[in-house]
């Protein structure tokens, strides 16, 4: 009988929570910098409260572009879809550390044709 270690604990938890439901799309503030460079593809990730939301592999993030100095969206959208999650409640490296709990990085890709 094999053993488990406590990190395929973590990774079977994780599987187990990414396919108990149907992906969810999350309409989310995103500043025109970020905005921009997620569009460009220069970055891939996000930064979010693990609180706030539910956000799972697999999930949409509807990025809707705000301008903080006007305190309103500037109408543009891009979708990309989370392919991985790294928490202080599921850590890779020293993000158990490193990350304060309740956030998140949500490593991300757009979704081609339908932004």
């Amino acid at each position: 009988m094999e053993r488990m270690t406590s990190a395929d604990a973590r990774n079977t938890s994780l599987l187990e929570r990414t396919t108990q439901r149907e992906s969810v799309l999350h309409k989310v503030k995103s500043w025109p910098h970020l905005f921009e460079a997620t569009l460009s593809g220069a970055k891939t990730h996000d930064m979010r409260r693990a609180t706030d939301r539910d956000y799972q592999v697999g999930d949409v993030l509807c990025l809707q572009e705000f301008e903080p100095s006007t305190d309103s969206y500037t109408g543009r959208e891009l979708n990309v879809r989370i392919t991985y999650v790294t928490s202080s409640e599921f850590p890779c490296a020293l993000s158990g550390d490193g990350l304060l709990e309740g956030y998140c990085i949500l490593s991300i890709k757009p979704l081609s044709g339908e932004n």
